[in-house]
């Protein structure tokens, strides 16, 4: 499965994106997803996205940058055991930030949930204190719709997003 957009591929995820993820997940940048983790902890992390393809059809895509080939994040359609309802999540890696490949994956991600999946709606889980994200659902056009305690990551807010008759 592979869908593109102007700037990026998605795709499955495959091993050697553990090398990336490894690196986020040793950095501060890692506060809103648990905090950091071992590499040992992210290759599981990884085999847990990869598996999540296999259980549900669908899952993060690895987003690879076109001009370069490089692992840029995960973005897509998740939901796994013990989240209240589908999502639509995102994190990039260190570097990637600030440059609009999360919005371009997250919208094509969304649309792929919307036209091939059925999706008639969308959440996403947002730690409340990671305001770069939040800015990033609204820009979506997601808006807080309710708070959510989650069994690890504890209070998580609620973004809504647009039903697929609302986007333009």
């Amino acid at each position: 499965m592979i869908v593109q957009t102007e700037r990026l591929i998605l795709r499955r995820s495959k091993e050697s994106d553990v090398d990336a993820e490894a690196e986020f997940f040793a950095s501060d940048r890692a506060e809103f997803l648990g905090g950091k983790q071992s590499r040992e902890q992210v290759w599981r992390m990884i085999a847990t996205l990869m598996g999540h393809w296999e259980m549900r059809g669908y899952g993060f895509f690895a987003v690879e940058e076109k001009t370069t080939g490089k692992y840029v994040g995960h973005v897509g359609p998740w939901n796994p055991e013990g989240w209240p309802e589908p999502e639509i999540g995102w994190t990039l890696m260190n570097g990637f930030e600030g440059k609009g490949f999360a919005y371009e994956a997250a919208v094509a991600a969304r649309q792929w949930a919307y036209d091939t999946l059925g999706w008639t709606t969308a959440i996403s889980l947002i730690d409340p204190a990671n305001v770069r994200s939040i800015a990033l659902a609204e820009r979506l056009g997601a808006a807080f719709d309710s708070e959510y305690t989650h069994e690890r990551y504890g209070l998580m807010h609620v973004y809504r997003h647009p039903a697929p008759g609302d986007l333009a």
